[in-house]
């Protein structure tokens, strides 16, 4: 009994704690969180307010004046259409070639071959070091692909830590077992890999395939370098340049006080609502990959970065 009454108090307090403990983290959490997506709610509330309450600062918690002048102007912006199909292209292609090259190389590196230490470290080299835009530029002009469609969907088609987390997972969740009965049924390495490999790697293949095709649909950078034409550029090249227009527009305005810089500031006003609701827009795909993958993003992730 008085065994008992001892450790009863010591229990009591270690559920205190507990609880303590749970508050806190769940409180950070919900901070966390509502820092993360104000920004999201802000622009989506913004891109259906009245333009002149958005640049006057008065629409903060709930859109106010609500009008779809601006998702109507992105309708009828045939400009931006078009680069929206163009990025879905991109991204699409560049997604599908990004995963046939990064997981037949982590496959490669994962068996053992003469020369794997010198691969791996050329593999491991490209992450830290790197030949420069002006290089790279050169090299893409002098192959043919300088103003060409493929240039987007070729730049950055192999991320090197993509690869040795596919490599991870490959090595530490298929057996060496099951490459040994392939090896004796006769199949071959390309056989192994199209027919055991790929089907039992589909939770690191989604992962992989949410990395590449985010990171190709808010690729901006590769357009507005190695695109000249307009009809070639994608979605996220053109808002860029929206915003940096809307940007000089208002810097102009502001020097000048006329009727007419009235009038241009209304319409700069509009322009400004048309960029948000780009924006909802641009970002639909990349959430709606995000929900679809969700369920094999962190059982990936935590399974190929675990080196066994």
């Amino acid at each position: 009994m008085q065994a008992k009454a001892i450790a009863k108090p010591s229990r009591q307090q270690e559920i205190w704690q507990d609880r303590v403990f749970n508050v806190v983290v769940l409180a950070l959490v919900i901070i966390i969180l509502a820092i993360t997506l104000y920004p999201l709610y802000l622009v989506l509330i913004c891109s259906i307010s009245d333009a002149t309450l958005v640049t006057t600062g008065q629409v903060t918690l709930y859109p106010k004046g609500i009008t779809m002048l601006g998702y109507n102007s992105v309708m009828e912006n045939k400009e931006i259409w078009r680069s929206y199909a163009n990025s879905i292209f991109y991204t699409v292609g560049g997604t599908v070639l990004s995963l046939i090259v990064t997981m037949g190389a982590a496959f490669t590196l994962s068996r053992k071959f003469p020369g794997k230490r010198l691969i791996s470290f050329l593999f491991a080299f490209t992450m830290f070091f790197n030949g420069g835009m002006i290089p790279t530029f050169l090299t893409v002009r002098d192959v043919g692909l300088y103003n060409s469609p493929w240039v987007c969907v070729l730049m950055g088609c192999v991320s090197v830590w993509n690869v040795m987390l596919a490599r991870t997972y490959i090595s530490t969740n298929i057996p060496e077992a099951l490459y040994e009965a392939a090896n004796l049924d006769g199949a071959s390495q390309i056989q192994y890999f199209l027919q055991i490999v790929l089907p039992l790697s589909g939770t690191i293949v989604g992962v992989l395939a949410v990395y590449y095709g985010v990171a190709k649909w808010n690729d901006y950078w590769t357009g507005l370098i190695y695109l000249n034409k307009r009809e070639l550029l994608p979605l996220q090249t053109i808002l860029k340049e929206i915003l940096a227009s809307l940007e000089s527009s208002r810097e102009l305005l502001m020097s000048m006080a006329s009727d007419s810089a009235e009038n241009d500031a209304e319409l700069l006003n509009r322009a400004q609502i048309a960029k948000y609701c780009i924006i909802v827009v641009s970002t639909v795909p990349a959430v709606a990959l995000y929900l679809c993958m969700q369920k094999f993003f962190v059982k990936g992730v935590m399974i190929g970065s675990v080196k066994g």
